[in-house]
């Protein structure tokens, strides 16, 4: 291949150089931000001898080029201005609930370490006053209440900061119009009661600490202006009179209107959910207590949490974070149950781990890894969770900050209805260990066992291991077409659940892509596997991501070879998605991934066929 004539021809059918704004690449594609799509010469490139596929995707150009996409990258840097940048994120064309569960995602992940820190800290500062440990007026109390209360105070500022990085707005232009909603003169006005108008308009004046409708709206229009001033404005001035002309609109904008109506769909949603509360409090936490878990599997848990944060900036407490907790803990008892029950030492090193975790809020491992995987210890899970639910609904006990639900952070419930609460969230956690245990999982006979050997030696195979433990997804279900299409090869994606990356196959390391998101891999055999950690996930520049190999070294199959910061990776709002592909699939007569759910470590995941 001409790699110096391809870059060329690339070039010249993408509008030539002055029509890309940005231009990196991954394992396999080169990724162009285009100014103006429409000057891109699609069925040009498609015919281009290299190119082996051309698609729009994430608001790119991407030219699918094959393992040797870093050469004719290199000859198109050599021979233009243009750098490998990250770019700002876009979206695609997706359901309109995918798109909002994907923005509140997008923008409340990054805060949930210090809604943890906080909300844990507001408990022990609780349970201090009630057991005469501090009082209200000492110094002590008061430093620390500030500290566990900042962040909900000030949480339009955070959520202006993470709300711009979702957007691809500035950040810093975004805090400094949040800062506005909370400035000192203007809570002193709208307390004093002193009407203000903007050029003879009239202003809503409210206390807009702790809301958050208000600014997430504010910032959204201020990412579709942003890029429309930036093209207005030269090169020379646009640093300067971009920020000024959004700080001048954006503030009184949101005093006018975004303010107002944010206002109107909090109370909407506060009445919504008191409605609901009100008329059967054990309905409501039968239904959230036996759903949770599912919301969390498909990601539309994300859709609970504003109204959450809702109810504490409405009526100073939360009741619907009380009556989904019974659900994590009835997740943690199962897996409990699974290691209590189980003698495999592979099953307990799994399950014992993921309790601990679930135990802390954190049910991911738990229902990955262990109660989905063997379906009855979940669905236990589920039932004991609408029994404490229940309970908890019918005890009245709510959150008095922000927190997220665990055995750590269970002081934050202190008040009316806490002693039962505790009760609903034990009987949650021990019924699903009881259930899970007698009833939920049995394991695999030794006839089972037989039988699945004698399989599997009746077909002369290469098999290769799962590198992750997680839940399993069909290649043409991966939100990528180049891999959904398989024309990288075929394979098989695993969603992992924990940090840790292993080796699938004994072997030779064949290649580590620069930004260590991809791995490659040549068998004994001569099987070459690829793993590729997440979707677009190259634009992360190698961060969150530490590979312990290199190109050349030799691996054992079972090795840990990399640790992957999973929640680092998707609070950015990339796609932990993993696809696992046999990239010389035309060598074998069939590549057959497992039909499965759930995979752990170690076990089959893809069968070559010789």
């Amino acid at each position: 291949m001409n790699y110096s004539q391809l870059a060329e021809k690339i070039m010249l059918y993408v509008g030539g150089e002055e029509n890309v704004s940005l231009l990196h690449h991954c394992t396999t594609r080169l990724r162009f931000k285009l100014i103006d799509k429409s000057k891109a010469d699609q069925q040009a490139l498609q015919k281009l001898l290299g190119v082996i596929q051309v698609m729009e995707s994430a608001g790119q150009l991407q030219i699918v080029i094959g393992n040797d996409v870093n050469e004719v990258y290199r000859k198109i840097e050599k021979n233009s201005t243009l750098g490998d940048r990250i770019r700002t994120e876009t979206y695609e064309k997706t359901s309109i609930l995918n798109y909002l569960i994907d923005i509140i995602s997008g923008i409340f992940t990054p805060l949930l370490g210090a809604m943890a820190g906080v909300g844990i800290l507001k408990g022990i500062l609780i349970l201090l006053l009630a057991f005469n440990g501090l009082k209200e007026d000492s110094g002590t109390y008061q430093v620390l209440y500030a500290a566990s209360d900042s962040l909900f105070y000030f949480l339009p500022l955070i959520l202006g900061i993470t709300a711009a990085r979702k957007f691809g707005a500035d950040p810093y232009v975004a805090f400094v119009v949040a800062g506005a909603l909370v400035y000192p003169d203007l809570i002193t006005t709208y307390e004093s009661g002193v009407a203000l108008t903007f050029l003879s308009l009239p202003i809503y004046l409210t206390n807009y600490a702790t809301s958050v409708i208000p600014i997430i709206l504010t910032v959204f229009v201020m990412s579709k202006i942003e890029p429309i001033l930036n093209k207005i404005f030269p090169s020379a001035i646009k640093t300067f009179f971009t920020p000024l002309v959004l700080i001048a609109t954006m503030v009184p904008l949101t005093l006018l209107a975004f303010g107002p109506f944010g206002n109107f769909v909090s109370g909407w949603l506060a009445e919504g959910y008191s409605w609901i509360y009100s008329n059967s409090t054990v309905v409501a936490g039968i239904v959230m207590g036996s759903s949770w878990q599912i919301l969390v599997m498909f990601g539309l848990h994300w859709g609970i949490v504003p109204i959450a944060v809702n109810n504490l900036s409405q009526f100073g407490s939360d009741t619907l974070t009380a009556m989904l907790t019974p659900a994590i803990f009835a997740q943690a008892g199962a897996a409990l149950g699974v290691f209590l029950k189980s003698r495999k030492k592979q099953v307990k090193s799994i399950a014992g781990p993921a309790a601990i975790a679930g135990l802390f809020g954190v049910t991911e491992p738990a229902i990955y890894g262990i109660t989905l995987r063997y379906k009855k210890p979940f669905i236990i899970g589920c039932f004991a969770g609408a029994l404490g639910g229940a309970i908890a609904g019918i005890s009245g006990a709510s959150s008095s900050s922000l927190a997220v639900p665990g055995l750590a952070s269970l002081p934050v419930f202190f008040g009316q209805g806490f002693t039962l609460f505790l009760l609903a969230v034990a009987i949650s956690f021990i019924s699903a260990t009881v259930l899970t245990y007698f009833f939920g999982y049995q394991d695999e006979t030794n006839e089972q066992v037989a039988t699945n050997h004698q399989t599997e030696r009746a077909i002369k195979n290469i098999t290769i291991a799962s590198p992750f433990n997680g839940a399993l997804l069909p290649l043409e279900e991966v939100p990528d077409e180049v891999f959904a299409s398989g024309v990288v090869g075929k394979g098989i994606a695993v969603v992992p659940i924990d940090k840790k990356l292993y080796a699938p196959v004994t072997g030779v390391v064949s290649s580590v892509f620069p930004t260590s998101h991809a791995i490659g891999f040549t068998s004994e055999e001569g099987v070459e596997v690829l793993i590729h950690v997440g979707i677009h996930t190259v634009q992360l520049g190698g961060e969150y991501m530490e590979v312990f190999v290199k190109q050349g070294d030799l691996v054992e199959q079972g090795q840990h070879i990399a640790t992957i910061e999973i929640e680092n990776i998707t609070a950015c709002g990339y796609d932990i998605i993993t696809p696992i592909l046999v990239t010389n699939t035309g060598e074998y007569t069939d590549v057959l991934p497992i039909e499965e759910d759930n995979i752990m470590v170690g076990e089959r995941l893809i069968t070559v066929i010789l």
